[in-house]
């Protein structure tokens, strides 16, 4: 009977042996360290089954210690729609704001709103001016050229004591104040053309440079001597005016006289020269231009002996 009982043990502790798992050596290697998960599960029997079929929960371990979490921050409230504003500040909506005004005429305007203002010039071409604008007192330069100017005011450039130049082609203007330009005492150059002005206005000694071409001041446009006193003129442009003479007398020191496309019929001895002193030479004077007028040169063969060069125009 003890026999068999230990038959029996003996039985029990070989099936326990047979079912117990055959751990398999690891070769750990420090260089690749490529043991695999299906490696561990081999060697280890877990009692929820292998590694990579079990669920795993990922938790937030809190530190221990009297810590208090970090409050989030607050949330931004949404960024209200903008609302359009005028340009002083206000709302456009609702009975209690005002209503937007129209910008007051060219006239009313500071030059420097309407136009562009470098230093002491100011540059109003091209901007549909129907009046000279308020200009700076600083003003040296001023150019308004292409716009709808109809008259020059004697209040348009007044206390501008610094003004060298005015150019104001292609404008509509018919009419100028007498005294438009004349209390101006540094004005060098005046540029007039393309307009429709009947009268020359008395001008500023100072000038060196006008150009009054393509107007309409005709027969009695200029006044009399009226560039005597311009010692420093040296050029005067009056083409396509319909003058039938030549403004006398002329500055000495003038170097380009253009009177094309204009009435002249004649021309006198004492035009440009002095019949009364024959050694007189004329060196300034080397640009005069009569070509588109009537008058035939060659008949006062006298009027240019004082001349560097003959004039352009008709010997016939």
């Amino acid at each position: 009977m003890k026999t068999v009982a230990n038959i029996v043990l003996g039985l029990l502790l070989l099936e326990a042996a047979v079912a117990a798992p055959t751990i398999q050596p690891v070769n750990y290697d420090s260089d690749t360290y490529d043991v695999t998960l299906e490696d561990l599960d081999s060697l280890y029997n877990y009692e929820n089954g292998p590694i990579d079929q079990r669920e795993i929960e990922i938790v937030t371990v809190i530190p221990s210690g009297n810590r208090e979490l970090p409050t989030p921050p607050p949330e931004e409230p949404e960024e209200e729609e903008s609302t359009p504003k005028l340009i002083d500040g206000s709302s456009p909506h609702g009975p209690e704001f005002p209503v937007v005004i129209f910008p007051p005429t060219n006239e009313d305007l500071p030059a420097c709103l309407l136009c562009s203002c470098v230093s002491t010039t100011v540059y109003c071409d091209d901007h549909e001016l129907d009046a000279v604008p308020l200009l700076p007192k600083q003003t040296a330069y001023f150019y308004s050229r292409f716009n709808k100017i109809k008259k020059i005011n004697k209040d348009d450039f007044a206390n501008l004591s610094d003004l060298k130049r005015i150019d104001l082609t292609s404008n509509f203007i018919s009419e100028i104040d007498e005294d438009a330009f004349r209390t101006l005492p540094q004005l060098r150059e005046l540029v007039l053309r393309d307009n429709r002005i009947r009268q020359l206005p008395e001008l500023p000694p100072t000038l060196t440079f006008i150009d009054i071409s393509n107007n309409r001041l005709g027969r009695k446009g200029i006044k009399q001597e009226a560039f005597k006193d311009m010692d420093d003129l040296h050029h005067l442009y009056i083409t396509d005016n319909n003058l039938d003479h030549i403004p006398l007398p002329l500055p000495q020191n003038l170097q380009a006289l253009h009177l094309q496309n204009n009435n002249i019929l004649e021309m006198h001895e004492d035009t440009f020269c002095n019949v009364k002193n024959l050694t007189y030479v004329r060196k300034a004077l080397e640009d005069i231009r009569l070509d588109g007028n009537p008058i035939n040169l060659s008949k006062t063969p006298q009027a240019y002996m004082c001349l560097p060069r003959l004039p352009v125009g008709s010997l016939i």
